[in-house]
């Protein structure tokens, strides 16, 4: 089954056939629209795939939804959150509350989960004013990205590793870790249907953001693990794709393969800017001369982080593999090309 992105508006709960539907629920304010939620009937109760942000209308529109398939939330038995981002976590508290249900997630970004609960909101101004300083950025413009942060997801109960099956009797639904969007990304493949529920990792049109914070960190590589996940999806075959955005679509290992041909790509083009200049540049300065969705200008200061936390991922992905080296310096980190 293959259903083409709409707007919100016209999207509707689908009974998917083999014990799974899938309800879209928005995102205010958000252009992606929607986040489509999974549930996996099982004779205890259903088990969710992610939960949807934390808003009146996605609560609405979740509980809702689940009735227009003949499925009460109160009998929900438990939510897989595929990584911990708002729009994918943020109702998962919620759900537990009317149902009982456990949360589950995996253990990376259960600990980062634990972490933002814990840390209160003039550190995180603080830790964004430097994290911004030290990637170039200028006072006022830093000043500017610091945006209002969501509120942190509830805690999970559960705590998944890769290869773990989720407590979902009568079916067999294996977390496979897929780190790079969030450190604990994980991807959910049942088995039993050969159908992977591809989260942010795998989407038929758009890819997810691969991002570094702090901008200036060395001892990760998103964008790396990202790449060797997505050849851990390709192994798996050419599954149908249920993604937590946009439609279903068939082959996850051919849109898998195509997502690294884009990443890899976009990576020797930025060496190649870089090979150009004669001075080291700043994170923010080499953002600023990536292509995006619109030009550096038009980007709203939010995106403007996001697009600067990508740039760094794909700088420490060059340092890495030996095409860049960077310049720790007092005000800013800078890199610089090295020779082919």
């Amino acid at each position: 089954m293959k259903s083409r992105r709409r707007p919100y508006a016209e999207q509707r709960p689908q009974d998917l056939g083999g014990g799974v539907c899938s309800v879209p629920v928005p995102i205010p304010g958000n252009p992606l629209g929607y986040t489509l939620v999974y549930a996996i009937d099982s004779p205890p109760g259903p088990v969710l795939i992610d939960a949807g942000w934390n808003h009146p209308d996605a609560w609405a529109a979740l509980s809702g939804g689940l009735a227009t398939l003949g499925l009460d939330v109160s009998a929900v038995r438990g939510v897989v959150v595929t990584h911990f981002h708002p729009d994918h976590a943020g109702l998962a508290g919620q759900v537990r509350q009317a149902s009982g249900a456990w949360i589950a997630m995996h253990e990376s970004d259960a600990a980062l989960v634990r972490l933002m609960a814990e840390y209160a909101g003039a550190e995180h101004d603080a830790f964004q004013a430097d994290m911004l300083r030290r990637a170039g950025a200028d006072p006022g413009e830093a000043r500017q990205v610091a945006g209002e942060r969501p509120a942190p997801p509830a805690l999970p109960d559960r705590e998944l590793r890769d290869g773990d099956l989720v407590d979902l009797p009568g079916r067999k639904l294996r977390a496979v870790h897929t780190p790079g969007h969030t450190p604990g990304h994980i991807c959910l493949h049942l088995e039993d249907a050969d159908r992977l529920f591809t989260g942010d990792h795998v989407l038929p049109d758009i890819t997810p953001h691969i991002g570094i914070y702090p901008y200036d960190r060395d001892d990760i590589d998103p964008l790396g693990d990202f790449l060797d996940s997505l050849d851990r999806v390709s192994e798996l075959g050419p599954l149908d794709a249920l993604p937590a955005h946009e439609w279903i679509f068939p082959d996850v290992a051919a849109r898998a393969a195509q997502i690294r041909h884009h990443h890899e790509e976009k990576l020797e083009r930025l060496r190649a800017l870089l090979a150009q200049r004669p001075q080291p540049l700043t994170i923010w300065e080499v953002a600023a001369m990536m292509t995006w969705n619109r030009p550096w200008d038009e980007l709203p200061p939010p995106l403007r982080g996001m697009a600067a936390g990508e740039a760094a991922a794909h700088l420490r992905a060059l340092e890495a593999k030996g095409h860049v080296r960077r310049l720790p310096g007092v005000d800013a980190v800078r890199f610089h090309a090295l020779d082919s």
